[in-house]
């Protein structure tokens, strides 16, 4: 992708292989908001704001290496698009959400992030990751993701009272069972070993575990499937209830491309539905 860093920027000029709203909205990260027209992203303790200029995106940041890496811009997505174009079912989900990259994200905020997430709504998953910002905001001198160190001395009130409901005790749980120097040891293990791993902590099930072997590990031969997939699959392919089946069904299909196909697919399945 044809793109420039500067010392305080980077110059997206391929804008048709990055669309901070496609990659943004598309269901993988949280750690964003949308004010008038540009996006600011904040994970970790890393910022920048996104925004278009004629015929460019600039990423407006002190990081650049860090949102290089993160917008994982030197991966060629022309060629991701030309082999998934080959399906007939990629075509159109395509062409509406181009733009779409997928993130890398860090592993230990994506683990709480998506354990959050399940059973919820954007709207509300971000509001309890800002809750949990915002409290230890002066203590980390600015609005940075909590530090595993800071969310393990926390208990079930505490998270109630973030907003995690009923999740507030398998975080309690979750943060007794692992720290970030195990999930990154758990970083050479195959998809299958780690799906078993991630499966067997608190609050995880094979959907949360399969969102976080794609967004947090970057593994690629995984689909998540949620209620949108779900309904994709019933529609293009058979009624089936078991979504595991849908799951592995998908990956055989798609292969190694499965996690950007189901990126595509879940973000023109929502968007339309």
């Amino acid at each position: 992708m044809e793109y420039k860093k500067f010392k305080d920027k980077i110059e997206i000029y391929d804008k048709e292989d990055f669309n901070p709203q496609h990659i943004l909205e598309c269901g993988q990260v949280f750690s964003y908001e949308k004010l008038k027209e540009k996006y600011i992203v904040f994970p970790e303790n890393k910022y920048a704001e996104i925004f278009e200029e004629k015929d460019k995106y600039i990423i407006k940041t002190k990081d650049t290496l860090y949102f290089e890496n993160y917008f994982d811009l030197q991966t060629d997505y022309k060629k991701i698009k030309t082999l998934l174009n080959n399906f007939d079912l990629l075509k159109n989900p395509i062409k509406f959400g181009y733009g779409i990259r997928i993130l890398k994200q860090d592993l230990f905020e994506t683990v709480i992030s998506f354990i959050i997430s399940a059973n919820n709504n954007i709207k509300r998953i971000k509001m309890i990751l800002n809750n949990l910002r915002n409290y230890f905001f002066a203590e980390n001198k600015g609005n940075y993701f909590p530090s595993y160190e800071q969310l393990k001395k926390c208990d079930e009130d505490f998270f109630k009272q973030m907003g995690c409901g009923y999740r507030s005790k398998y975080l309690v749980c979750v943060l007794k069972q692992i720290n970030p120097e195990i999930l990154n040891n758990w970083r050479n293990l195959d998809s299958e070993s780690l799906r078993t791993n991630l499966i067997s902590l608190s609050g995880i099930g094979p959907k949360v575990a399969d969102c976080i072997l794609l967004f947090g590990y970057g593994k690629k031969d995984v689909f998540p499937v949620d209620t949108w997939i779900h309904q994709m699959y019933c529609k293009f392919y058979k009624n089936l209830e078991n979504r595991v089946q849908i799951r592995n069904n998908l990956v055989k299909e798609f292969g190694d491309l499965s996690g950007y196909a189901q990126q595509y697919l879940f973000y023109y399945q929502r968007s339309f539905l």
